[in-house]
């Protein structure tokens, strides 16, 4: 930023106020103060970077009941994908353990019977007719494929004829099912080298030993096609999620009375929160009306009859010739007159009428004559203030940083003229900015950074700024003045 031509600065002295705790950042750009000599000043940001709460957004009885939709839409689409994948591994297990039984029938009932040395030989006779049995009493829709294996890998029979005689390695699970007699099922991928004549993605395998009379061992194989699995899958699918389905929409039935009573109470919660947040509004301000009041009509009406009271008990007492309590009388009545001043001005602290009456230029402009009984002398600007903007705790803000930094000037820097500038700056963030310039002696910002004790003014100015969103900068340097820069987004955070 860059100061206007012809202006110095307001200024907080290196005096007491000075030394508010402030974290003060020097800036990269500087102003030029005017002075007998010219002295390039730099931008010293006062205001501190104020990190606004997360505030919860106000309950709405839409977003609530639409955020409770999607809710059970998740939740429905999760119990599907899990009981689909649950009702497929418990259908396998009630197919696997089927196939089992079955195979388990089969050998003992059909297969161990049927069994002989010319059939593990290789006779043709033999096999024709133990082909023929099997095609009669096993083969079916049920099952698909019979094998019978050597213990050495070798296909003693296969219903695929191309089989018959070829030698594989045994899996791992064949190998236990003849070493551990015992029956193995599961369901298989059909990736194997003996599986090449096989058709489909899945099957169920079942191995089963067998013996021949003279106690040699084989390998009964059978296959069952795996389509009654995905059908029994999906009747239990149907059926769980039938009963999940039901189940929730019986809760939302349950909940939704109680939800609604919840949202009710929370909407008429948050409006009540409102009118009281309003209330205390109206009533801070009403209260600063009440105490600007009562000032003025007690102590400033009490102490203007003690005014004419002095000055008449002076005037009679010159009369009579007694020229000490005169000058003593008149001193007091000059005393308590300065006193009516100081009031009157703090009544315009308190509670500016013309601010919420007349506007902020005509605020800023009783400000600023108030501040002629402090041995100011104020040049105003406001034009185009009506073109600013500024909401009702924007002027608020623009009023109180002008108050502060003219009483700081008074303060320590009069007799002295200052400056008051209120304008819109267009540009890349279209900001608001109050100049306020004096030609006072000026101090070194350095001591912005080594807070004194007990002096709050440039702490007051600071927390003034911050609180509103705002940038507030001083430029000054001792014998150059003090310039006061105030930089505001209208509707938002500068």
């Amino acid at each position: 930023m860059t100061s206007t031509p012809s202006s110095p600065a307001v200024s907080e002295h290196p005096s007491p106020e000075t030394a508010a705790a402030v974290s003060a950042a020097p800036a990269d750009e500087a102003v030029a103060v005017p002075t007998d000599e010219a002295v390039a000043v730099p931008w010293v940001t006062v205001s501190r970077p104020v990190v606004e709460a997360e505030v919860d957004p106000p309950v709405r009885p839409r977003r609530v009941l639409l955020q409770l939709i999607a809710g059970l839409v998740a939740v429905l689409v999760v119990v599907g994908v899990l009981g689909s994948l649950a009702s497929q591994r418990l259908a396998e297990r009630e197919a696997v353990n089927d196939a089992a039984n079955t195979a388990d029938v089969l050998a003992d009932a059909v297969i161990a019977p049927s069994l002989s040395d010319a059939l593990v030989a290789g006779d043709p006779t033999a096999l024709a007719e133990f082909d023929t049995l099997v095609r009669d009493r096993i083969l079916g829709p049920a099952i698909i494929r019979v094998k019978l294996w050597a213990p050495d890998g070798r296909v003693v029979y296969a219903d695929e004829p191309q089989l018959v005689g070829r030698t594989f390695a045994l899996s791992e699970d064949q190998r236990i099912a003849l070493s551990d007699p015992q029956t193995k099922a599961e369901v298989s991928n059909l990736t194997g080298s003996e599986n090449q004549f096989e058709t489909g993605g899945k099957a169920l395998e079942v191995y089963r030993p067998v013996w021949l009379p003279d106690g040699r061992q084989l390998l009964f194989e059978t296959y069952s096609p795996y389509e009654p699995v995905q059908q029994r899958s999906s009747q239990l699918w149907r059926g769980f999620s039938g009963v999940t389905l039901s189940s929730l929409l019986l809760l939302v039935v349950l909940m939704a009375p109680i939800l609604w009573r919840l949202l009710r109470r929370l909407s008429e919660a948050q409006r009540q929160r409102e009118r009281l947040l309003e209330r205390t509004v109206d009533a801070s301000d009403a209260e600063r009306r009440r105490i600007a009041g009562t000032l003025h009509d007690g102590p400033v009406q009490d102490l203007v009859a003690t005014s004419f009271v002095a000055a008449g008990a002076a005037a009679r007492a010159q009369i009579a010739g007694d020229d000490r309590t005169a000058a003593e009388l008149h001193e007091l009545a000059g005393s308590v007159r300065g006193n009516i001043r100081v009031l009157r001005s703090l009544l315009v602290d308190i509670y500016p009428p013309s601010l919420a009456g007349a506007g902020l230029g005509t605020a800023l402009a009783d400000l600023a004559e108030s501040a002629t009984n402090r041995g100011l002398t104020v040049h105003l600007d406001t034009e185009g203030e009506a073109d600013l903007g500024l909401d009702e705790s924007e002027e608020r803000l623009v009023y109180g940083v002008a108050q502060e930094c003219l009483r700081n000037a008074a303060k320590h820097a009069a007799p002295c003229t200052v400056s008051v500038r209120l304008a819109r700056e267009e540009g890349d963030r279209d900001e608001v900015v109050l100049d306020i310039v004096d030609d006072g002696p000026g101090f070194d910002t350095v001591l912005l950074r080594e807070p004194a004790d007990g002096h709050f003014g440039l702490r007051v100015l600071a927390d003034l700024a911050s609180d509103g969103g705002a940038t507030l900068q001083v430029a000054s340097a001792p014998g150059a003045g003090t310039h006061w820069r105030l930089a505001l987004v209208p509707g938002g955070a500068a």
